[in-house]
């Protein structure tokens, strides 16, 4: 999982989008603030406000996609219905990626809406004049999300764990900041014809991580269909797979290859293998607190979930030769066992 695409997602598109729903409930409560006749130190408090607004909002979603992230785990989401969940998610990206470009009407009903009586209680609170408004009023904006807010959340379910989980809306909120804290300037200074041309590079962008999260879900269900039996295919030679073979591959064999998992991925992601010999695979995690810590090799079936510090192993025999991919449950992260 790319959690600085995610960042990204959420310093552009998610910052905007987010900022037109819930940008006017932190500008009222400034203004309320600001109507309070303390006599002075009007912009400290405004400061203030602001900050306790951004830090209630940021805990509140971190402690939502731990929650997200441990629903998925407790109710046992994964294989078919973990990838599924994913691909759907990302389906959802491009679709409101498709709405900003204003692609067509169609995609406008792609935007889900909170209850209306949510969006009218959390703007009543955003009259208030308390010190601790602004904090109460951020934790609260996890009523009335905007839809690529919503977007992350799937991802955050379709993770499966709740430090996963967490990471996702970490990242996502963490890069909305910006453009919140700086909402009184950027609304004066950006000129309209800007905001457009910024939003069309921002969908962009999350189409990008809206494709990735579909691939990554085709790779999960062991399509033969994804970006990367494309690029094989294709006449010339693009490689976008993840196996680290460099200029002088390892063409040598072996029946009990070790992998190692990290947060990152796979090492090594190439290993050969002979064809109608048992295979002992094991599996040494290493601080893995991302996907690849539950290890898939879906032609076979298998499916493994390690600790964060933990070792398994895998016996099978290959029978026919070619290529068996190996991935983590997100198809994020891969690599391959050739079969001589």
């Amino acid at each position: 999982m790319d959690l600085w695409v995610i960042f990204l997602t959420g310093l552009t598109v998610g910052g905007l989008t987010c900022l037109a729903v819930q940008g006017g409930l932190l500008a009222s409560v400034i203004a309320a603030r600001e109507e309070d006749n303390l006599g002075k130190g009007t912009a400290k408090h405004a400061m203030y406000a602001t900050g306790a607004f951004l830090l209630a909002k940021y805990i509140a979603y971190v402690i939502l996609g731990f929650i997200l992230g441990a629903f998925g785990g407790a109710i046992n989401i994964g294989g078919s219905v973990q990838t599924i969940m994913q691909f759907l998610a990302g389906l959802y990206m491009v679709a409101v990626a498709l709405n900003l470009l204003n692609i067509h009407p169609i995609f406008r009903y792609a935007i889900i809406q909170p209850p209306r009586f949510l969006t009218r209680m959390v703007r009543n609170q955003s009259k208030s004049k308390d010190i601790f408004a602004p904090a109460l009023l951020g934790a609260m904006t996890i009523f009335i999300p905007c839809g690529t807010t919503i977007a992350m959340e799937a991802l955050a379910i379709s993770s499966a764990n709740a430090v996963a989980g967490a990471g996702v809306m970490a990242a996502f909120i963490l890069g909305t900041m910006p453009l919140f804290f700086g909402i009184g300037v950027v609304t004066s200074v950006m000129g309209e014809a800007f905001k457009n041309k910024f939003l069309k590079l921002a969908a962009i962008a999350m189409i990008y991580l809206g494709i990735t999260s579909v691939n990554g879900a085709l790779v999960a269900l062991g399509s033969p269909v994804t970006l990367q039996s494309v690029v094989e295919n294709f006449p010339v030679s693009i490689s976008l797979e993840n196996t680290d073979t460099g200029q002088n591959p390892d063409l040598s064999t072996t029946q009990s290859p070790e992998i190692e998992i990290t947060s990152y991925g796979y090492n090594p992601s190439y290993i050969r293998v002979k064809k109608d010999e048992p295979v002992t695979l094991t599996l040494k995690a290493r601080d893995a607190f991302s996907c690849a810590s539950a290890f898939r090799i879906p032609a076979l079936g298998i499916r493994k979930n390690l600790g964060a510090n933990d070792t398994q192993t895998i016996t099978f025999t290959p029978t026919q030769t070619g290529r068996i991919q190996f991935n983590c449950s997100m198809g994020m992260y891969r690599g391959v066992i050739e079969v001589i």
